[in-house]
């Protein structure tokens, strides 16, 4: 009897956690650009999506309890090596860990590049405008939002705290095992060629039309290489970093390039180097939770408690 009555009790309280938690991670999207694209990357027509390939972008938006939310709040470039974003993955994995925190979290399922940077950059930079056009609706303090990125959604975080923001102003910056560089021998190919294209090659016994046009290419894309190759681009004004990435990830040197473009630029920075867990890891127990992932969620949350 007194076995059945703490089965009962037990699964009461189970039940009751549960649906606290789904209470706590109940969200609504939010679409982009609902009056047009500004932009094209050839593949705008279809469906709203929200996994895998997407042909428009949309917000997953998460706030905090009101009587937990801190004003602050985090938007959320996900990985996907530029040829896809995984809303549900990425959402799961941080969403609850933050707004526990009484922090908002924002989540993008932004539009690929395919070769032309503008169209995810434009995405990125409007889901941080949307987010800071709804803080006083979302009570977000509009000066005390951040950007998170990975993998290649870190490259896309980057990208826009180095080339933006002066417009943006981010108050922060989160780059979880983050693409940053282009160049060699760290780039990830890619989402280098996703991104800006392959490198132009010369055929043999080219004649001299095709080599001029060759040339042409190839300054354009040195260019590029060189334009989102993000750590030659941070200055005094990039916001604070917290960056983390394990040492068996072959993207290891793309944090370091990055800290220490932010240190000789004084801008406070951390560096957690972890010793395992390779690449894409997850802090959340549902997906094969990273073994170093509570010393993760640890040290984010002594580093967000100091500013």
């Amino acid at each position: 009897m007194k076995t059945s009555v703490t089965k009962i009790i037990f699964l009461f309280m189970a039940t009751l956690g549960l649906a606290a938690v789904q209470a706590q991670q109940s969200y609504f999207d939010v679409k982009l650009w609902e009056n047009g694209l500004p932009n094209s990357n050839g593949n705008d027509s279809g469906e709203y999506i929200l996994q895998g390939k997407n042909y428009k972008p949309v917000m997953r938006v998460f706030l905090p309890n009101e009587e937990k939310a801190t004003g602050r709040a985090i938007v959320c470039y996900p990985g996907g090596g530029y040829v896809q974003t995984q809303l549900d993955h990425y959402a799961d994995d941080w969403a609850l860990f933050y707004t526990e925190m009484g922090i908002a979290f924002i989540v993008l399922h932004y539009r690929v590049p395919n070769f032309i940077p503008e169209v995810t950059i434009s995405d990125a930079l409007e889901a941080y405008n949307q987010t800071k056009l709804h803080a006083k609706k979302w009570n977000i303090n509009p000066k005390d939002i951040g950007i998170q990125g990975l993998s290649a959604g870190g490259h896309l975080a980057s990208t826009v705290t180095t080339h933006f923001q002066d417009s943006i102003q981010a108050a922060f910056q989160i780059l979880i095992y983050p693409v940053i560089t282009f160049e060699e021998p760290y780039a990830h190919e890619g989402s280098k060629s996703r991104f800006i294209g392959n490198e132009p090659l010369l055929k043999e016994n080219a004649t001299i039309a095709e080599k001029e046009k060759y040339e042409k290419h190839k300054a354009k894309y040195m260019q590029l290489k060189e334009l989102y190759s993000n750590e030659k681009h941070v200055t005094e004004n990039t916001p604070r970093a917290f960056i983390a990435v394990s040492d068996n990830d072959k993207l290891v040197m793309n944090s370091v390039l990055f800290y220490t473009a932010l240190h000789k630029n004084k801008v406070p920075a951390v560096l957690h180097i972890y010793p395992s867990g390779g690449h894409g890891w997850h802090v959340n127990i549902k997906n094969n939770r990273f073994l170093f992932a509570e010393q993760v969620e640890e040290e984010l949350k002594a580093w967000l408690s100091t500013f």
